[in-house]
């Protein structure tokens, strides 16, 4: 039942990877689908979509589609189809990946079928402007994850990586470069120090972190977090309140790309809203470690909702 499928597609002529938990085959027209945050890998998200497809006894489909050109292609793909249209259109920019996955929705799946979108991070910031600029998507519900949607170079972090990422960047390469070259054993170790800290690393997001480290993939990333910084300003409140029946907002507590001030001030504004602060120690970088326990959560705030989901008739 949680057997897993990965593709490689060129989705607006960029390499796009597809992990798939299930098809669209299911009687009841429901899709899963995880915009991931920055950097934009669907391996990261391997237990999470596991554990997300198994509560709901595989009946429906768990997909996740990566940002473009954040993911290592295979030898018989280049990262990019078209180098002039891609530049053109900004492919690997903040808004070339909003349009991005609204073309693989129209181009992958059909129209009646609901999307329960699950965004993490920046993928919040992108639901939200799907919803905006396509307001016949059929959404069910949208979940946003640790969402940063407004003020991002005023947070702690942003304050940090804003000079870095937006007049700092090509200086990093070098030192990515150098780190691409070493053997993955020693990759392995490193990242282990670096991501896993105080908590026990999920093993399943080292493999998607020794992909991000080969070629393109971490500058396209950098590339998209310095837009991030200068275009992520101000909440888009008209979008929330079209479709604040249909949202869900999950807070960090000690979220250092959203403080919890932004919580405070977006529950002050929206006093109706379903706007949740954790309470359970999950970091912003939540698939590093606890991707199975806050999918079992996320399960239960849709639970509802899906029980009110009949297959239509064969």
């Amino acid at each position: 039942m949680d057997q897993s499928q990965t593709d490689f597609i060129y989705c607006c002529g960029a390499a796009t990877e597809l992990l798939r938990f299930g098809s669209l085959d299911s009687a009841y027209k429901v899709l899963f689908l995880i915009i991931p945050g920055n950097p934009g890998v669907v391996g990261f998200y391997r237990t999470f979509m596991q554990t997300l497809h198994s509560a709901c006894g595989g009946r429906y489909p768990v997909w996740a589609v990566s940002h473009a050109g954040h993911c290592a292609p295979p030898a018989s793909m280049d990262m990019i189809e078209d180098a002039s249209a891609a530049a053109e259109h900004d492919m690997f920019g903040l808004n070339g990946q909003i349009e991005h996955k609204l073309a693989f929705i129209r181009k992958h799946v059909p129209r009646e079928t609901s999307l329960v979108l699950l965004g993490h991070s920046i993928g919040c910031y992108i639901i939200l402007e799907m919803m905006k600029r396509n307001p016949e998507l059929s959404v069910l519900k949208a979940v946003m994850l640790f969402p940063t949607i407004e003020r991002m170079a005023q947070t702690p972090q942003g304050k940090v990586m804003t000079p870095v990422l937006c007049h700092m960047r090509y200086v990093a390469y070098l030192p990515l470069f150098l780190l691409s070259l070493l053997p993955d054993t020693l990759k392995v170790s490193l990242i282990k120090l670096v991501l896993g800290g105080i908590h026990s690393l999920d093993l399943a997001v080292l493999q998607p972190t020794l992909g991000l480290l080969s070629g393109d993939c971490a500058a396209n990333a950098m590339y998209m977090g310095g837009q991030e910084m200068r275009k992520v300003l101000k909440r888009d409140n008209t979008t929330i309140k079209k479709n604040l029946d249909k949202l869900i907002f999950y807070y960090g507590a000690t979220d250092h790309w959203c403080p919890v001030q932004y919580y405070h001030d977006i529950k002050q504004e929206f006093p109706h809203g379903d706007f949740r602060l954790c309470e359970n120690g999950f970091r912003h970088a939540f698939v590093l470690d606890a991707g199975r326990e806050v999918a079992e959560m996320v399960f239960e705030w849709l639970r509802g909702d899906l029980r009110t989901r009949v297959p239509s008739e064969q």
